[in-house]
């Protein structure tokens, strides 16, 4: 036989040998890997796992004092407690309706005036040093202020988040209209496109990623300045039954709190990032992580 019609021949024997799905493998035709789905719930799950057998061991040790860091245990114990109070579930109806409404105008008024002001050259030069200026003021800074206007009403509140993450959205929306390829722009314009047309079928789906991205970053934004607000204020909320299990010395039902809220703060990014795949499909960035094995 000839070296050219051996060829196929030996690399269909490599093939079949050389990995454990061929049928000359060991695994006789059946893969024995992990499916690449399961790898990073599995690694997460141990690296939980790990740290709550930590937070129980670490307590009963001379390290730490169980009356600063009590065992997880008594966290959970604490929070299966928590859990069966009516108290608990209106104070996170409280917090999630702070949350809810501050990002939701936040949302729309960072949507709009990034629009606006991205897709006028020269309202954004003029407005540029101001969102500069405005932009880097931390928001808990505007906590007395809030105070001194709203008291511990839900005002107060909603004006610390609405602040917080309305410039996560604007700043994304102004860059992505600046992403806005000035071929297809003038493209548009030059047939006849009016202002709504360029916005909606050229300006739009360029800035769309970008306006994703702020949103996500707004909603955590949002729940840290509600919870902050909780906190610091007295609003009613998560945020004030932590405040007032710290002051009444009340040590796992702190850790029970705080654990709650972590848990928020996931579910939001896990929801947030859920909505981005959503709207974004036809986006190239969540196809290929769709493909990605």
């Amino acid at each position: 036989m000839t070296e050219s019609g051996s060829t196929p021949v030996l690399t269909k024997t490599l093939a079949g040998a050389g990995t454990d799905r061929g049928p000359g493998g060991p695994g006789g035709g059946r893969s024995r890997r992990t499916p690449a789905g399961l790898v990073t719930p599995l690694r997460g799950l141990a690296g939980l796992t790990g740290l709550v057998a930590l937070l129980e061991v670490l307590p009963r040790t001379p390290l730490v004092s169980a009356d600063y860091l009590p065992p997880a245990s008594k966290t959970a114990e604490a929070l299966w407690q928590l859990l069966d109070e009516d108290a608990f579930w209106t104070a996170l109806g409280d917090t999630l309706t702070g949350w809810g409404l501050g990002l939701a105008v936040a949302v729309v008024a960072g949507v709009v005036a990034g629009i606006v002001i991205g897709s006028v050259p020269l309202l954004r030069a003029v407005t540029a040093s101001t969102i500069e200026f405005l932009r880097p003021i931390p928001s808990v800074a505007l906590i007395p202020v809030a105070v001194l206007l709203y008291g511990t009403d839900l005002r107060s509140k909603l004006l610390l988040v609405v602040y917080a993450a309305f410039w996560q959205v604007l700043v994304q929306v102004l860059a992505g209209m600046q992403d806005v390829d000035p071929v297809a722009d003038d493209t548009a314009r030059s047939y006849r496109l009016g202002t709504w047309g360029r916005v909606r079928y050229v300006m739009w789906p360029t800035a769309l990623p970008y306006v994703m991205t702020g949103v996500r970053l707004a909603a955590t934004v949002a729940l840290v300045l509600t919870i902050t607000a909780e906190l610091v204020i007295g609003a009613p909320g998560l945020g004030n039954q932590i405040a007032v299990a710290q002051t009444s010395g009340a040590v796992p039902l702190v850790y029970a709190l705080v654990l709650v809220t972590g848990v928020l703060g996931v579910t939001i990014n896990l929801m947030a990032r859920a909505v981005e795949r959503r709207a974004l499909h036809w986006h190239q960035s969540i196809r290929r992580e769709g493909r990605a094995p």
